[in-house]
């Protein structure tokens, strides 16, 4: 989705249009959505749709009305209705995508209540917007050390002034109810602006700041996912991952959202499956199950006492042992029942790297052939040989 100059320099900023990250195409932003009625011809009958999405700090979009008719594109910096003054944000957003936009969303379809863009922004309300962001990390460091010494269990994550610097959004987390009233008078006389706190969760939380995931690839939650869904345990259990706090929470501290992203299918897959708590009765004893793979269509079985020995059976036999069982049909044992793969004499695998040698880089140390140094020795002394 993004443009074809965004190609870094030597020093990192962008070849093409240099606007570090607000290129036209809005492909490098947070969030963005591919605008694919662009190219489109609305019949002649049919009015453009006057809504546009406008995307201000950090992923933060809303829905305004272009009651002015402004010619605005991706990219543009326009100055949006807000409560008290103005705001100054982004165009991500205009056309008949807006209306799926709003409808996917559940938004309120009275268009009329929306917000509207005044203008596009001059330089005078860049010039006044960014002289407020610029003031953001020393006041979020500040009203940290406010809400310390108030001694409110609270976190104050980001802060986001309003575009025309008349009111501040203090965004924080915290586990239980806090009462911030003392801290809000504590915040207007220091800082000498309007206060507005917003609770976030931990998940929206690290949606609005940001990181790299241990995948290596920007925090779903800040690029594209929009809605934060429940995630629990069960969906590592069912995909057969192991239960370690450390691997499963995301930054956020939560279990990652990317743990449901392949839940439907793994539950599709193990339809077919018996469970893994059911037990197979036969004469030389009651078989419990001890592992699923589910890419393989084979499930483990010990019997009880020997958990060691495991016998591999495929999902169409076990659920065949099952219905014996029901029927009170005697089953000999799990040997007749088990995978006999047949494997062929020539290796399947070979080791390409380096034979299993992890010092085969290593310059080996010369040793001298006895036989050899023995046979210089005597053809240096003819006389010793002789004799």
């Amino acid at each position: 989705m993004a443009c074809t100059s965004c190609t870094t320099s030597k020093d990192g900023v962008p070849k093409g249009c240099k606007n570090n990250g607000t290129c036209g195409s809005d492909g490098c932003n947070k969030l963005t959505v591919f605008d694919w009625l662009a190219n489109m011809v609305l019949p002649g009958d049919l009015e453009p749709f006057k809504g546009v999405e406008v995307r201000f700090k950090n992923g933060r979009k809303n829905y305004f009305r272009n009651i002015e008719n402004l010619t605005l594109s991706i990219g543009d910096v326009v100055a949006t209705e807000a409560s008290p003054g103005h705001d100054i944000g982004m165009v991500t957003l205009t056309g008949e995508l807006v209306r799926v936009q709003i409808k996917k969303k559940n938004i309120n379809d009275d268009f009329d209540s929306f917000p509207k863009i005044y203008r596009k922004a001059s330089q005078r309300d860049i010039d006044i917007w960014q002289k407020a962001r610029g003031r953001e990390e020393a006041i979020q460091k500040e009203s940290r050390e406010i809400a310390i010494r108030l001694g409110l269990q609270m976190k104050i994550s980001d802060i986001e002034f309003q575009g025309d610097a008349s009111k501040a959004i203090f965004y924080y987390t915290a586990e239980e109810r806090v009462d911030f009233r003392q801290l809000i008078k504590e915040f207007a006389r220091t800082f000498s602006t309007r206060i507005e706190m917003k609770q976030v969760g931990f998940r929206q939380e690290a949606a609005r700041l940001g990181g790299i995931g241990s995948c290596g690839r920007e925090l779903c939650c800040s690029t594209w996912l929009t809605d934060f869904r429940s995630v629990n345990t069960a969906a590592a259990r069912y995909q057969q991952l192991s239960l370690n706090p450390q691997k499963l929470a995301g930054q956020c501290g939560k279990l990652k959202c990317c743990l449901n992203f392949e839940l439907d299918t793994y539950l599709d897959a193990l339809d077919g499956f018996p469970k893994s708590d059911t037990k197979l009765k036969t004469k030389k004893g009651t078989a419990v199950c001890q592992k699923i793979d589910i890419f393989k269509d084979r499930l483990w079985y010990a019997y009880e006492g020997e958990w060691m020995n495991w016998f591999e059976l495929s999902s169409e036999r076990v659920n065949e042992i099952i219905k014996m069982n029901r029927e009170n049909t005697s089953v000999e044992g799990l040997e007749e029942f088990t995978v006999v793969e047949e494997t062929s004499d020539t290796a399947i695998f070979n080791d390409a790297v380096g034979q299993d040698s992890l010092t085969r880089f290593d310059k080996p140390k010369r040793r001298r052939n006895k036989n050899r140094s023995h046979k210089n020795k005597n053809r240096r002394n003819p006389k010793a040989k002789k004799q």
